[in-house]
């Protein structure tokens, strides 16, 4: 794969209700890296209503996913099967403390192209908030663009 990409971000949270899910979807360039055993991408996300950018690092192998966010949005959190992490979510409205369970990874690689699935589930507090799972296809620039034609 290419050091430059197209990064499909899909995350979905599975609350109490059947029909809950919330699912978010975000498409953007990046860089791709694969050093010492690890997968790492780099990004830049915007957020509607603000002008400040959060810079992204995600770090992951099969069985862990690192997530370095900083700017508008500032948190390190990390997902290991088995284990439960817990993380600080500063935004713009305030700070979430937040509790991740890692339950399953899955990871897929070929030439032109990466998938990668975590499923958790998240507790806000005290509490339960919600199942998730956050999906990313990394595509190489190249081979997204001659796709998409």
């Amino acid at each position: 794969m290419t050091k430059e990409v197209i990064i499909t971000l899909r995350g979905i949270q599975f609350g109490s209700a059947e029909d809950s899910a919330q699912p978010v979807e975000i498409v953007t360039p990046g860089e791709y890296y694969y050093k010492n055993g690890q997968h790492y991408l780099i990004f830049e996300e915007s957020t509607e209503g603000f002008r400040e950018v959060t810079h992204n690092l995600y770090k992951f192998t099969e069985d862990r996913l690192m997530v370095h966010k900083k700017g508008l949005i500032d948190t390190e959190m990390i997902f290991e099967k088995g284990k439960k992490t817990i993380s600080a979510y500063h935004t713009p409205f305030g700070r979430m403390d937040m509790n991740i369970a890692a339950t399953d990874f899955c990871l897929k690689v070929s030439e032109n192209q990466l998938d990668y699935r975590v499923d958790y589930a998240l507790n806000m507090g005290e509490g339960f908030a919600a199942d998730c799972q956050v999906n990313f296809n990394v595509k190489s620039r190249d081979w997204w663009y001659m796709k998409e034609l």
